[in-house]
Order: structure tokens, then C-alpha cells, then sequence
């Protein structure tokens, strides 16, 4: 499609119209641009990938035909909602995958703590929805009392959204925006991705990694004309956004679940896409979400062939010395690292150094986000190269049963990962710098996101020294990686102390703040209106009126008596009051 697809060219096909209330109207239409090209690449193609990999690591499971109908329902929600040409529909399928997520994350029932999982994704998303629909709403409204337009296509609304006052803008934007913190895994609502590891690792891939928690970064730049009316919305996204990178890359640091460490680094790269979609600059939140699909899917994918290869076992402190027994994963997975770390001329590389020199070069940029954005480069660096050498470095820690299962991954789980590692190369070549060969891929999102991309007036120099300087950080990272985790293998960075190593550990105690701040009276609350006021209130006031009408009813059987001379008396009787009552009207 990409290649296909000219230049700013937008095809829409309308199927039928589903709501119609005049003065308000929704189609069920869809569209394919320059914007929902790219996700469909992502959605479609890394989507494939994952799926012939799921055929080796879930071959033998006895759910195996639920888990693809559930994998399969997952995709078609995903494309409805990059292929929608309106809000609500799109709504539609940012509902879809939330439901498919719960229904994949707690897959293997089972296990109590998978469905714990599952009711925490599908519960942390619905707040954020909330926010969303509210936002929806006002929008509609907001057209609506401005333009006299009741729609949400988002050519309707591009056209008619600079009429609606700005105060109202940005509250709508806000509302919008906290839809996409639940659905992307930002600060506050991040705390579900990472017990979302509990699902089986190809849903970790493909939900996680490489499409469902890039939806709220794809409907913020799908409303990108929305969010540009309203400036103290970008100037928050931008902050959540590195406030979440950098958060998100300081707890890998302390985590030992193989996939835990990979949940918190996708927290912190999608931190890394909204502190671009908060400067402005859209394109490049969409090319690092493009080039991470690649590596982050490899990188989920490596690890569950080395989970596959131990017989379930997900402790790095267990594991080590795994290099030359899975030389496949082991290569493909190094690849991905460096890509993700951002070493030169890999995907990563290309984007993150993109947004970086946004968030310097943008007026709407601070020093100081791209001092958190350069700080949590490094942070990068040093967590991922931590997890490459205890697992695959070093001497082995495995114990006999791990021993026992020990063998590479078939080629139908080592293929996918061969392709994936390839894109985590050279998907990012699509966007280098003008002071190598120049992007393509500004030229190809430009027409959707208009003159606001446009490049900037910095020098060539201070590009470069700012890549050399992120680049410096990088190697700082890897060094300190190096020196405690491979010339001297440790658990732990000695530097963090007992204290610092606990509070990262256990995430800042976010979640334990939570289930004291909120979860434990919410539920004491919800415990006293069931035993008390459900009882007392709800139940006494339908019991009570029961038992009037019952009482009622018991009074007129009385006069019920089956004696047709007391009926001809209540006719007459009623029939004397109607005629003393006109009588009374007409005198």
C-alpha cells in the first residue's frame, strides 16, 4: 500500500450509514491515507510474523484454536480502528482490543494471577476510556454549537474544529488524552502493562509491543489538528511522556522477570512517542512507533524462545551462559537490543534520535525534556545490555530441570525472529538525517500533518553534536552494563544500595499506593452499599412497595364480592356522580 498509495492521496469507501438521528450521522466508512498505511504495515505485517511464531509456541497448547480466534478478533478490531474515518468508529475498535487483551492476557485461566491481569488491563483501560467518551461527546457537542455541524468524521471535523472556543478544546483534548494514557501505558494509568506479561508471550508481542499500546500515540496524531488548537494539552503530553520514559526506565533497571524488564521498556519507548506527539512533531512519535514495532516484537519473541527453552523459567538470575545454546535467539535478540539501545545505523538510532532533536530544536521544546529524553537513552542502554549479559553471558545458573529443557526454538519461532531483527535495522533507514541520505519518511506523512513538520533552521552541527552526544550516553550505559553484569557479574548495580534497589523493585510502590488510596476503600465502600444500603434502601424500597400494593389489593378483593346488585350499585353510583358533575359545570 505504501508503495502504491500517491503522495497525500486519501481513498475512502463508504459501506453504510449507521447512525442516523438528524441532525447527527455516522457512517460505517474507512480510509486508507499515508497515516493508516504505515499502521496497517505494522498492524498486518508484524501481526503475521507473530502469528507463524505462535504456531511453535502455542502448538502443543490444548487452547490453541480459542487463542487464535482470540488473536485473529484482535486484528480485526485493530485495523478497524487505524481504517476508520470517523471517531466513533474508531472508538469502536479502541474498545475491541480491549476487550481482546483481556480475553488474551488472562488466556490460561488456570492460573488465578493471569485472570488478576486480565481484569486489571480491562479495568485501568475502562477509567481512561471514560475520559475518552466524555471527550467524544463534547466534541460532538462542540462541532455541533459551533458550526452546526453534528459529526465525527475527521475530515468534518479538521475542517470545522478551529471554530469551537479554545478553552473547550483544550478540556476536550485532555479528556482524549487520558483515553490514550490508559490505552498506551502512561503515568498514572501505566501500572497494567507490565502485570500483562502474564498472558502468553506472543500476546506480550503483539498487543504490547507492536499495536494496541500504540493506539493512543496513532488517535493523537489522527487529531493532530485538534490537539495543535489547544497548546497547554501538547505542553502536558510532552511532559507525561518523559516523565513516563524516564520513570519507566529507572524500574527496569531493578526488575529480574525477563519479560518485565521488556513490559517497563515499552512503558518508557511509548514515553519517548508521546514527548514527540507533545512538541508537534507527529511524524516522528509515528516512525519511532513504526521502527519499535520491529525491535520490541523481536525482543518479546527472543524472550520467549529462551522461556520455550528452559521450560517456562523467567528469572535472569537463573539463567546465563545461554549464547551457544541458542545462537539463533542469541543474535537476533543481540540486534534487537542494539536497535532499542540506539547504537548507530539501527531503527532505533534513526527515531529516537529524531525525537531528540525535536524536543531541542522545536520552540515548543525545553531543555530540560531533552535532557530526561538524553538521561533515559542511556538509562536504555544500561538495563537492556544488563538483561543481554545475565541471560545469554557469563557462566550458567541454570538449574536441572531448566538443563533438562534446554534447546533452540524450532524454525517456525526462529524464522519470525530472523525477520524481525532485519526490520530492526533497516526499517529505520527509512528516516535518516539529511546529514547521511535524507528522509523519506517526512516527505511521506508531510501531506497529513501539513506545513508543521516542516524542517527547522538549527545547523547541520548542532545535530550532529547532539548525536554524538546521545551516542556518548549510550556508550556510558553499555560500559556501565559491561562492567557489572559481564567483567563482573552482578545481580544488581551496586550503586542503587539497598533502599534505592527496593523502591525500583517494587515500581515506586505505585501500586501499593493505589491499593491502599483507592482500591481498599472502593471495595470497603462497595462492601458497606451491599450489606447495608442495597439491603436497607434498594431492597427495603421495592419490598415496601410490594407490600403496599399487596395490602391495596387485599382491600379491594373485599369489594370483589361476586353479587351483581352490589356491581348495578357502584354503576349507578358512578354514573350519578358524572351527571351531577356536568350538571354542576353546565349551571
Amino acid at each position: 500500500v505504501c508503495w502504491i498509495l500517491p503522495a497525500g492521496a486519501v481513498f475512502r469507501d463508504l459501506l453504510y450509514t449507521w447512525i442516523e438521528s438528524n441532525p447527527f450521522r455516522v457512517d460505517v466508512a474507512l480510509q486508507v491515507d499515508a497515516l493508516s498505511a504505515v499502521m496497517l504495515l505494522v498492524v498486518t505485517g508484524i501481526g503475521f510474523v507473530i502469528h507463524v511464531y505462535s504456531l511453535g509456541y502455542m502448538g502443543r497448547d490444548e487452547g490453541m484454536v480459542r487463542f487464535f480466534i482470540y488473536l485473529n478478533l484482535f486484528v480485526f478490531f485493530m485495523v478497524l480502528l487505524v481504517m476508520a474515518d470517523n471517531l466513533l468508529l474508531l472508538f469502536v475498535g479502541w474498545e475491541g482490543v480491549g476487550l481482546c487483551s483481556y480475553l488474551l492476557i488472562g488466556f490460561w485461566t488456570a492460573d488465578p494471577n493471569n485472570v488478576i491481569a486480565g481484569n486489571k488491563a480491562f479495568i485501568v483501560n475502562r477509567i481512561g476510556d471514560f475520559g475518552f467518551l466524555v471527550g467524544l461527546l463534547l466534541l460532538i457537542t462542540g462541532t455541533g454549537a459551533a458550526a452546526n455541524v453534528w459529526t465525527l468524521d475527521f475530515a468534518a471535523l479538521e475542517r470545522h474544529a478551529h471554530l469551537i472556543p479554545p478553552a473547550k478544546v483544550t478540556l476536550i483534548t485532555l479528556l482524549l488524552f487520558a483515553g490514550a494514557t490508559g490505552k498506551s501505558a502512561q503515568i498514572p494509568l501505566h501500572v497494567w502493562l507490565p502485570d500483562a506479561m502474564a498472558g502468553p508471550t506472543p500476546v506480550s508481542a503483539l498487543i504490547h509491543a507492536a499495536t494496541m499500546v500504540t493506539a493512543g500515540v496513532y488517535m493523537t496524531s489522527r487529531l493532530h489538528f485538534l490537539f495543535e488548537m489547544a497548546p497547554a494539552t501538547l505542553t502536558t503530553i510532552a511532559w507525561v511522556g518523559a516523565a513516563t520514559a524516564f520513570f519507566a526506565a529507572t524500574v527496569a533497571l531493578a526488575q529480574n522477570d525477563i519479560k518485565r524488564v521488556l513490559a517497563y521498556s515499552t512503558v518508557s519507548q511509548l514515553g519517548y512517542m508521546f514527548l514527540a506527539v507533545g512538541l508537534g512533531a507527529f511524524s516522528a512519535a509515528i516512525f519511532h512507533l513504526f521502527t519499535h514495532a520491529f525491535f520490541k516484537a523481536c525482543l518479546f519473541l527472543g524472550s520467549g524462545s529462551v522461556i520455550h527453552a528452559l521450560g517456562g523459567e523467567q528469572d535472569m538470575r537463573r539463567m546465563g551462559g545461554l549464547r551457544s545454546h541458542l545462537p539463533v535467539t542469541y543474535w537476533t535478540y543481540l540486534i534487537a537490543t542494539l536497535a532499542i539501545a540506539g547504537a548507530p545505523l539501527t531503527a532505533g538510532f534513526f527515531s529516537k534520535d529524531l525525537i531528540l532533536w525535536q524536543a531541542y530544536s522545536r520552540s515548543e521544546g525545553f531543555p530540560f525534556l531533552w535532557l530526561i529524553g538524553w538521561v533515559t537513552a542511556g538509562l536504555t542502554a544500561l538495563y537492556m545490555f544488563r538483561q543481554l549479559f545475565l541471560v545469554f553471558h557469563g557462566g550458567s545458573r541454570l538449574d536441572v530441570e531448566a538443563r533438562r529443557h534446554l534447546h533452540e526454538s524450532p524454525a517456525v519461532m526462529t524464522g519470525p525472529l530472523a525477520v524481525l531483527a532485519i526490520g530492526s535495522i533497516f526499517s529505520g533507514w527509512l528516516g535518516a538525517p539529511d546529514y547521511l541520505w535524507g528522509s523519506r519518511w517526512e516527505a511521506w506523512l508531510g501531506p497529513v500533518f501539513g506545513a508543521r513538520e516542516a524542517g527547522h533552521a538549527e545547523s547541520l552541527g548542532a545535530e550532529i553534536a547532539l548525536t554524538l552526544a546521545t551516542l556518548a550516553i549510550v556508550a556510558a550505559g553499555f560500559g556501565l552494563a559491561y562492567r557489572y553484569f559481564l567483567a563482573a557479574p552482578a545481580a544488581q548495580l551496586p550503586a542503587l544500595g539497598g533502599a534505592v534497589e527496593s523502591l525500583l523493585a517494587n515500581t515506586y510502590y505505585v501500586d501499593d499506593i493505589y491499593e491502599r488510596a483507592i482500591v481498599r476503600p472502593y471495595t470497603l465502600l462497595s462492601s458497606w452499599l451491599a450489606r447495608v444500603f442495597d439491603v436497607a434502601v434498594i431492597d427495603g424500597t421495592v419490598n415496601g412497595i410490594a407490600k403496599g400494593v399487596r395490602g391495596l389489593s387485599l382491600i379491594w378483593r373485599e369489594a370483589q364480592s361476586g353479587n351483581v346488585q352490589h356491581y348495578l350499585a357502584g354503576f349507578l353510583a358512578g354514573a350519578l356522580a358524572l351527571l351531577l358533575y356536568y350538571l354542576g359545570h353546565l349551571q
